[in-house]
């Protein structure tokens, strides 16, 4: 079995696939954690006492040093798409991102993967893709020697990206579109988790930053017209004007501030959603760490059918893949 690697925010949606291939590839796993008695299933993901539950914050500089110690490498998955709470763009993605960076420069960790966005750039007007870009910055700062990897949108049976668009077609009269032309790059969770944990393995990783989008680029439009096909709807797409959807995302993030529930916009996405988020080529991706890029038509279908009606016993809808 391999070195220890220490895993920030191995609970979500993509930290979790990244600690099942990390265990599959052989490494031993750390997950840290705020509430180990939450994330008791994460030991299920590898063979028996491969995967170890760590309490820690990130927000705490000693309980990140203390799930550092004896780790060959480490990976910071934390980040928040919404603001709630404690939990602020700027303690998260870019504080937070710093206190593990030093923490793991002190414990002498070999490898750093510190998990971004593509889109992140210091003069985006979207406070998510900014504050993502000064947390780049600030791991370089302390970890010259960081990995970086900016992945798109990313989906999966579990994302709220997909997910949350079939339950809006399935619950209201329109399909409504917030950036009706704007183009993305859909990545699947698993090619991303396999990438993240060959970047982890390979010394020619260090240093470098990878930009990671999926094999085909959708417009919003597109991607709803998918959700409608896939979930058997027959909804007019309706492209919101800009002072609808900030009005909308205004609501949002009412809603984020007072209930720990993701709303289904904010002013923040809103922005998000103005500007193309597909990598440019300049950057290594999926191809320089051998991962085929895994099509949207691929997995979309597998777990959209929960949104026809009659659910796994509807009929196929007519154009569906």
């Amino acid at each position: 079995m391999q070195g220890l690697v220490t895993v920030f925010g191995g609970t979500g949606f993509v930290g979790s696939q990244v600690v099942r291939a990390l265990a599959k590839a052989g490494h031993r796993v750390r997950v840290a954690v705020r509430q180990p008695n939450l994330a008791y299933r994460m030991r299920m993901l590898g063979d028996v006492g491969q995967i170890e539950v760590f309490q820690a914050n990130v927000r705490n500089p000693a309980s990140v040093a203390r799930a550092l110690d004896g780790a060959e490498a480490c990976v910071n998955l934390v980040g928040v798409l919404w603001e709630s709470g404690r939990q602020k763009f700027q303690s998260v993605h870019v504080m937070a991102a710093q206190t593990v960076a030093q923490a793991a420069a002190k414990a002498g960790v070999k490898q750093l993967v510190h998990v971004s966005a593509l889109g992140a750039k210091a003069d985006s007007e979207s406070k998510y893709f900014r504050t993502k870009a000064e947390g780049e910055q600030a791991v370089r700062a302390a970890f010259p020697g960081a990995t970086i990897v900016r992945p798109s949108l990313v989906f999966g049976v579990d994302d709220k990206f997909f997910n949350k668009f079939a339950q809006i077609a399935a619950l209201s009269p329109i399909m409504p579109v917030v950036g009706a032309e704007t183009r993305i790059q859909p990545v699947f969770v698993g090619d991303v988790a396999a990438a993240i944990a060959k970047t982890v393995a390979s010394p020619a990783a260090v240093g470098v930053t990878y930009e990671l989008g999926g094999p085909a680029i959708f417009t919003m439009r597109e991607i709803m017209q998918l959700v409608l096909t896939e979930t058997g709807r027959n909804r007019p797409l309706v492209a919101l004007p800009s002072p609808i959807a900030g009005l909308l995302g205004s609501l949002g993030d009412l809603q984020g501030s007072i209930i720990p529930w993701a709303p289904p916009l904010t002013t923040d996405q809103v922005e998000m959603l103005k500007t193309d988020n597909v990598a440019d080529g300049g950057l290594p991706g999926l191809a320089e760490l051998g991962v085929a890029g895994t099509a949207v038509e691929a997995v979309v279908p597998s777990y959209l059918y929960r949104y026809r009606k009659g659910g796994q016993y509807a009929e196929t809808p007519a154009g569906a893949f």
